[in-house]
């Protein structure tokens, strides 16, 4: 099939593109929100192409992955047509949760497609044929070291998304260990949380260096309150890195028992990065548990499987 999807998130359209299509993503001259192309700092395969928007007319597309509400009108101008279509969802739902009615409902034709089963739960899509494709990963492999005693985040912006992102906790993880936070806009946090800028050290690596930064540190720690599932989490689960996270959201289905420790209790999740890196070996033996869980359950294959049964239907 030929598959116009737009480049919105890096990390899963990385998995996605693997399967056996050519990906269509648009191209505009600044490379803007909706013409960003191909990914320059993710490695994505030769099928994904860049077409500008004024070729789409007269271009061969099979089906179209929107992400975004406002896509469906640049589906209907670029186009001209629509293609069968398949809305993606990747966040949970903002607002007035659990009556946050979902852009797509209601939308003729539309196959809503959501990454957990938390987030199919909590969005309201009126009747709106809907599933649920869970994330896949590729392998990044089992790189964990633990040679830091240091505890790894991973946050986009965490000083403008505030309590969201558990921005105001990390001052409490940086008490039980020194950390390091990855991410665009994590520039000054220290100085935004009080914190001493080397128990909390903004850390913006280029994607290609990240897995191998993270695998060094001990621990990763997910202070995530409101999000979907972060594709983070994942990753380092598969680096066979051990996990602390909040039992918020999907975490508690992502994270079995003997993959990592989580709660909502703070005290409960300070203690464990403490006792993690006091024993690197307990470090090394819960990481192993962490990654054997993610590979059978967030695995590249099974995902490429949903999706193609899923596009099998869809386009049929």
């Amino acid at each position: 099939m030929r598959i116009l999807i737009w480049h919105v998130h890096g990390s899963w359209t990385t998995a996605f593109v693997q399967g056996p299509h050519t990906y269509v993503v648009p191209v505009t001259p600044d490379r803007g929100p909706d013409g960003l192309g191909r990914a320059r700092t993710w490695d994505w395969p030769e099928s994904v192409i860049e077409v500008p928007p004024e070729k789409l007319r007269d271009a061969e597309i099979d089906l179209v992955v929107l992400q975004r509400p406002h896509e469906l009108d640049l589906v209907d101008r670029w186009l001209g047509r629509r293609p069968p279509l398949v809305y993606l969802e990747h966040n949970a739902p903002d607002g007035d949760v659990p009556n946050t009615r979902h852009p797509a409902a209601g939308v003729p034709g539309v196959t809503l497609v959501h990454v957990t089963h938390f987030n199919r739960l909590m969005w309201d899509a009126e009747g709106t044929e809907t599933t649920v494709i869970e994330h896949g990963i590729v392998d990044p492999g089992p790189r964990w070291t633990g040679e830091l005693d240091r505890a790894a985040v991973v946050v986009n912006e965490p000083v403008r998304r505030g309590r969201t992102t558990g921005t105001d906790l990390l001052p409490a993880f940086a008490r039980a260990a020194p950390l390091d936070v990855f991410g665009m806009g994590t520039e000054g946090l220290a100085a935004h949380l009080g914190v001493d800028p080397d128990r909390c050290r903004a850390q913006d690596v280029p994607q290609y260096d990240l897995h191998t930064e993270l695998a060094r540190r001990r621990v990763y720690v997910h202070p995530v309150r409101w999000t979907s599932l972060g594709l983070s989490l994942l990753e380092a689960m598969h680096l066979g890195m051990p996990v602390v996270a909040l039992a918020t959201t999907e975490v508690t289905e992502a994270v079995p028992p003997g993959a990592g420790v989580v709660s909502n209790r703070l005290d409960v999740l300070t203690d464990a990065v403490r006792d993690f890196l006091a024993d690197p070996l307990h470090a090394r033996t819960v990481g192993e548990g962490a990654r054997a869980a993610a590979l059978a359950r967030y695995g590249l294959s099974r995902f490429l499987d949903d999706w193609e049964r899923l596009l099998k239907e869809v386009t049929r």
